[in-house]
């Protein structure tokens, strides 16, 4: 029983600290599939932070949710990538959303999925998630870290919808009309249309039972608030994060807190300059 405490409770903090890294990560990142692909090991870190609570099944309803949305983030981003002249750089992007606006509505709608705006797929396992890890006695500190990592989940997705569609152009691409491809746009509509439905009725299949849960107020409304906030922030804040006056912190998270280097790359390259 302790030991189970023990790895239930190292499993936690990796999971946590997971979410965190790869949400700051992602903030400092232009490389539009890295963004996709931290925004995906944030929410691998969300579901081993359900798993660490023994919330197994939610895990599970929150793979199949993310599976749907994030498949129709990876999709858009391919279709973006293509008809931008093979370029993967969100600040070669800007002002998009003239060009690809059936695209643009599709990322969207994934993105607030992936922020957990109400009534989407991603809402109704990742609220529930907050919620019930809210009656767990856990400590302020791993509250407050989870709400954090919310946060840092609206704030990527805001910037690369600012950068993408938004801001102003960036130079440096052949924009080509791709829309017209019914072989890409089908795929990209089917899977909006399970973003918007796939949420409650995998609930209705997952949870036939309804979940009661107790909270105060300020918890009830607590990831919501966030979410509001960080959007507010990062609108209001897009001119500093968007800067080059980061320099060392830039760095520090482009090189993922250095983790490659010192889980092998550093061991790779000293072998290979050696060889």
């Amino acid at each position: 029983f302790i030991l189970g405490e023990t790895c239930s409770a190292l499993l936690l903090f990796i999971s946590i600290m997971t979410m965190f890294m790869s949400g700051v990560v992602a903030i400092f990142e232009y490389d539009l599939k890295k963004i996709i692909a931290l925004s995906t090991l944030s929410q691998l870190g969300m579901m081993m932070f359900s798993i660490s609570l023994g919330l197994y099944e939610l895990a599970f309803f929150h793979l199949l949710t993310h599976a749907l949305f994030k498949a129709l983030l990876f999709l858009c981003a391919g279709i973006l990538i293509h008809g931008a002249g093979n370029t993967q750089d969100i600040r070669s992007f800007g002002g998009l959303s003239l060009n690809f606006p059936l695209v643009t509505v599709c990322m969207n709608l994934a993105n607030l999925s992936l922020c957990g705006v109400p009534f989407l797929a991603g809402f109704y396992s990742k609220d529930l998630i907050v919620e019930l890890a809210c009656q767990y006695s856990w400590g302020i500190f791993v509250l407050l870290m989870m709400f954090i990592c919310l946060s840092l989940t609206v704030l990527y997705s805001v910037r690369l919808t600012y950068l993408s569609f938004v801001g102003p152009y960036g130079g440096g691409t052949s924009i080509s009309v791709c829309e017209s491809d019914y072989s890409l746009v089908g795929p990209v509509v089917i899977l909006s249309f399970t973003s918007l439905v796939s949420g409650p009725i995998l609930s209705w299949l997952n949870f036939p039972a309804p979940v009661l849960i107790f909270l105060p107020v300020f918890l009830k409304w607590g990831a919501l608030f966030f979410v509001g906030v960080s959007l507010l922030v990062m609108l209001s804040l897009q001119g500093v994060t968007y800067s080059y006056k980061w320099g060392a912190v830039s760095k520090f998270s482009g090189l993922m807190w250095f983790l490659p280097w010192l889980t092998g790359q550093g061991f790779s390259m000293k072998t290979l300059k050696n060889a």
